[in-house]
């Protein structure tokens, strides 16, 4: 019964640890605090049940396959939860408007400046975004860009610029410009085509 205790006690542990951990690394206090207290309640409890009983090689065993299963869960955990902000550079072979038009539509600021390549012109776009909004960012210009380069990294801190509840009026006003513009071209059009 106490081998099981143990391993269990282990799966919440890690969880906690690594919640505990990513809240400090995100500049979290209060939440990594909070995390920090039931860390050490759980670490304290099963510690001692394991060094209650040196000889009980069982209770080790469920301490150390529990702190390997529990690294699993806490890892998936963070991937689920994704935390944070994220900045992604992509590196493309053309300008592709159409690209950065769809990007900017689903809400994602996009930046971009003409860099020199090996051989000719190449293409960044900038963006930073919630981790959680990683993945589809990449589908995004893999779709467009199949030859593209692409990198992110966590920004430690940032400034300015939008990012949270702009996001959504940023892509509202994008639609309306567009739409705009699309308004403004066809009048010019229809008007091209009566002279």
């Amino acid at each position: 019964m106490q081998p099981l205790i143990i391993f269990l006690a282990q799966l919440l542990y890690v969880p906690i640890f690594t919640m505990r951990t990513i809240m400090l690394v995100k500049g979290m206090k209060e939440r990594a605090a909070m995390f920090g207290v039931l860390e050490g309640l759980v670490f304290v409890g099963a510690v001692g049940m394991v060094l209650s009983d040196l000889s009980n090689f069982a209770n080790m065993g469920a301490y150390a396959l529990g702190f390997g299963v529990g690294l699993y869960l806490g890892a998936m955990i963070e991937e689920k939860l994704a935390i944070g902000y994220v900045t992604i550079e992509a590196n493309i072979p053309t300008q592709n408007k159409e690209l950065i038009n769809k990007l900017r539509e689903v809400g994602f600021s996009v930046s971009s400046s003409t860099v020199q390549g090996i051989d000719t012109p190449r293409f960044l776009l900038y963006c930073t975004a919630r981790r959680d909004r990683e993945k589809e960012f990449y589908d995004l210009v893999s779709l467009y860009e199949p030859y593209a380069f692409i990198a992110s990294y966590e920004p430690k801190s940032f400034k300015g610029g939008y990012i949270t509840k702009a996001m959504k009026k940023r892509r509202e006003k994008f639609l309306k410009k567009k739409q705009r513009n699309e308004s403004i071209d066809d009048s010019t059009n229809i008007k091209n085509q009566d002279m």
